[in-house]
This record gives structure tokens, C-alpha cells and sequence, in this order.
């Protein structure tokens, strides 16, 4: 091979090594997630820390929520249409991400979540299923993070209560970053109304 064509060969390589450098960066997403909490306990409810013990299950989602996408609605074109943000994802599912929130709620609120495998008797079981997760833009300067549940109470095959949840937050900015910072609002939200509701429906120990 003569220097002409090793010095050619080099500025391709060169050449695909920069192009795949630059596709790297450009599709790599933007991650978020819920933040930490404070050391210290934030619910607002008097009631959330007479809170019995509860197996938690896992939080169900629909099909096209069961991922890391980041959802947002055109309200004033399509709001049946929920569209992904190209270069934003969430770390997790949201579904996870609110049980993993309101396990850490209601632990600092003082009281215990067990999960559905520690097959813990007596103790009151909570279904949650994850109706709505995504930001709602109703200009398209002006947005809303929407968090709807269905939170079920069963002890055994029994169903003691049942009750739907939901917030509504504006977005400090019409994007993926405002919808974050939103539904840490909305979440810490329900998560308050939920532990009250719980302190109230739950089966107190004898």
C-alpha cells in the first residue's frame, strides 16, 4: 500500500470516527427524574402518620405509558395524541417512578410499606393503576403536568375502598425540563391526598 493510500484510508476512518461521534451526542436523550426529598418528612398530613402497615403492589400502566418515554398532548390540535419527546426520557417508567416516590413518602411519614413478595398476612393490600402521565399544552407557550391514579384497598380477595387521584401543575417552561420540575409537585400531591385517604380506609390493628 503506498503513504498516498494509507493517509486516505486514514482520513476515512478519521472521517466515520467523527460522524459517529457527533450522531452519539446528538441522540443521546436528556434523563430525568423526581429528584431527591428531604432528609426530613414534607407530607402536610396530620393523619399520614397514623398510617398502618401496607403491601404496596407493583403500580400498573398502561401499555403506551409502560416505558421511559416523556409524553406531552397538543390540546388546541389533537389532545387524543400523545407524542414522545425526541431527545427527553424519564430514568424509569412512571409508574415507577410514583412507587418509588410514594414508598419513600410514606416511609419518612412514618409509616411501613411491604412489598406484594414478602407475602406479609393480615396486612391490607394497595393496587395503584397509573391513568394519565404526561404534559398537556393548552398554548403552546403554556403547559400542565397531568398525574391521574385509581388506588384500590384490599384485605385478601376483599375490596375495602377505592378512589381516583389526580393533579394538574403548571410547567415553569413549555418543555421536557418544566414537565419534570411539574410533576414533582403533582406527585408529592397525590401521594399527600393518597396517605390520607389510606389513613382513613386502612384496617386498624386490634
Amino acid at each position: 500500500m503506498t503513504m498516498t493510500a494509507i493517509l486516505k484510508t486514514l482520513s476515512t476512518l478519521v472521517a466515520i470516527a467523527l460522524v459517529a461521534g457527533c450522531a452519539s451526542k446528538v441522540d443521546a436523550p436528556t434523563q430525568f427524574d423526581l429528584g431527591l426529598l428531604p432528609a426530613t418528612a414534607t407530607s402536610t398530613s396530620t393523619a399520614a402518620t397514623a398510617l398502618p402497615a401496607i403491601s404496596l403492589a407493583d403500580v400498573n400502566a398502561p401499555a403506551w405509558l409502560d416505558n421511559n418515554m416523556m409524553y406531552f398532548r397538543l390540546a388546541y390540535a389533537n389532545q387524543q395524541q400523545p407524542r414522545p419527546y425526541a431527545n427527553s426520557r424519564w430514568t424509569m417508567p412512571p409508574a415507577q417512578l410514583f412507587q418509588q416516590r410514594l414508598k419513600t413518602r410514606v416511609a419518612q411519614a412514618g409509616g411501613t410499606v411491604l412489598a406484594m413478595s414478602d407475602a406479609a398476612l393480615n396486612i391490607p393490600v394497595l393496587r395503584i393503576d397509573l391513568d394519565d402521565y404526561t404534559q398537556t399544552f393548552d398554548t403552546p407557550s403554556h403547559s400542565l403536568a397531568t398525574l391521574q391514579i385509581r388506588a384500590s384497598l384490599f384485605n385478601g380477595r376483599v375490596l375495602l375502598a377505592q378512589k381516583s387521584f389526580s393533579r394538574q401543575m403548571a410547567t415553569p417552561s413549555a418543555d421536557a425540563a418544566g414537565a419534570a420540575s411539574a410533576f414533582v409537585a403533582a406527585n408529592d400531591g397525590v401521594i399527600d391526598d393518597l396517605m390520607s385517604w389510606l389513613a382513613t380506609v386502612a384496617p386498624k390493628k386490634q
